[in-house]
This record gives C-alpha cells, structure tokens and sequence, in this order.
C-alpha cells in the first residue's frame, strides 16, 4: 500500500491536465483498490460553460475521474505502469450536484482482472455523501490482443 502525489500519479494515469481528474491518489494496493480525489477549484475549465449561474462538474467528467482512479488500481500491477486504457462499458449513477469548491473523493475497486479486461466498481464522494457510482469495464488492448482469435 502507498500514495501517488500529483507527479507520481503520471507514470499510472496517460491523461494530463485539462483531462487528467485526480489529484492525488491517497492509497492505493496495486490490483485491488485506489483512493484519492479531485480537488473542484472555482478556476476547473468547465464551470463557466457548465452551467452559468449554477456550475457544477459535468456527469462525463465525474465518470472519467472514476475510471482513471480505477486506471491506477490496474497500472501500478508490476509492468502494467504507463500502459493506456480503454472504456469497454460504463454503467454509471448520477445523486447530486457536484460543485466548485467541494472535493471529489473516488473509490475504486477492481473486482476481476483477466486477459486484458478490468472490471470494476467506483464511488464518488462529496461532503460525505455519494454524488456517482459506476460499474466499469476498461481493457489495456495491447494485453487483450493477445487473446482474441486470429484473423
């Protein structure tokens, strides 16, 4: 078990700022589970145009800072840092608002991982409370090539 700081985080996590939406990862078994969360600054590039006069971080942003922190739990597996990952499947609940000022807090957890196929779980947090939660299934395509049949 460790912690990713902001420049750790980039050697798990391919995106980088305005896409990348983590900060830091606070604890993290490699294969298992990652912990962190997204600072929500009144400065985020999305909040001007979503929406004016009630800003708050859109649904697609909220499912892609899930998967990244579900990204880390996988690619801080021995040999698996740096590698790119691909949604296969998202299914994804939305409770409430998420706003400027507020801290994401994300859970993810891998529940099985077999020839390039991920599937896992995440639990957005704000003051407390659930905001999203997500059932995903995210490949690394360079493994999962390996296993599918010949042309």
């Amino acid at each position: 078990m460790f912690s990713l700081n902001a420049e750790e985080l980039k050697k798990y996590q391919p995106n980088r700022y305005p896409f990348l939406m983590i900060d830091y990862v606070t604890e993290v078994v490699p294969g298992k589970y990652a912990y962190g969360y997204k600072n929500l600054s009144n400065n985020e590039w999305y909040f001007p145009v979503h929406f004016p006069g009630g800003p708050n971080m859109p649904g697609a942003l909220q499912l892609e800072a899930m998967a990244q922190m579900l990204t880390v739990a996988l690619t801080t597996q021995e040999g698996l840092a740096g590698k790119v990952t691909h949604a296969l499947k998202h299914i994804v609940r939305f409770k409430k608002e998420v706003l400027p000022g507020e801290v994401l807090h994300i859970e993810a957890t891998i529940d099985s991982w077999k020839r390039g196929i991920c599937k896992g779980r995440a639990i957005g947090k704000t003051n407390g409370e659930v905001a999203c939660e997500a059932e995903m299934l995210i490949t690394i395509p360079e493994i999962l090539e390996e296993f599918l049949p010949k042309k």
